[in-house]
């Protein structure tokens, strides 16, 4: 009975993280409600933040490369220099977020939601933006997905 007991634990799949797991690379906060928490500069690189629920959450300066952030809501977050360079963000809404000074080269920023998102000075290149929405977002002396173009002093909603 023990023999079967131990061979099943060793065949069972390992546990997904739980949602209280602290901020690390690679950590898995898919569908997680995670309002309002305080990560600054965390390490967060290639973490799994599938739909997960980031509101009015303090990312500033925080490793957030090549996340899987798809349909994750980062309403009103702050993300001001944040590294986002390859993350997933289809669908992502960043809706009233600080993304200042961020870089998102070559994120897939594919139908994302970006109303009154603050992007001054962030970089965008290589970013596919395919039906991403911009209105009323401040893209004043942001680094344009072409990697050449800055955007105007005033750009808002689209680059000038």
């Amino acid at each position: 009975m023990r023999a079967w007991l131990l061979m099943l634990a060793l065949l069972a799949p390992a546990a997904e993280a739980a949602c209280n797991d602290p901020p690390r690379p690679k950590v898995d906060w898919r569908r997680c409600g995670l309002e309002e928490h305080r990560h600054p500069r965390a390490q967060l690189a290639g973490a799994d933040l599938r739909e997960a629920r980031l509101n009015r959450g303090d990312f500033s300066q925080a490793d957030l490369g090549q996340i899987d952030g798809r349909r994750a809501k980062f309403i009103s977050a702050r993300l001001p220099g944040a590294r986002l360079d390859g993350a997933k963000l289809v669908e992502a809404d960043f809706t009233r977020a600080d993304l200042s000074g961020a870089s998102l080269k070559d994120a897939d920023l594919t139908r994302a939601r970006l109303f009154d998102t603050n992007l001054r000075g962030a970089d965008l290149s290589g970013a596919r933006i395919d039906g991403a929405d911009f209105l009323s977002a401040d893209l004043s002396g942001a680094t344009w997905t072409d990697g050449k173009t800055v955007c105007a002093e005033g750009s808002h909603g689209a680059c000038n």
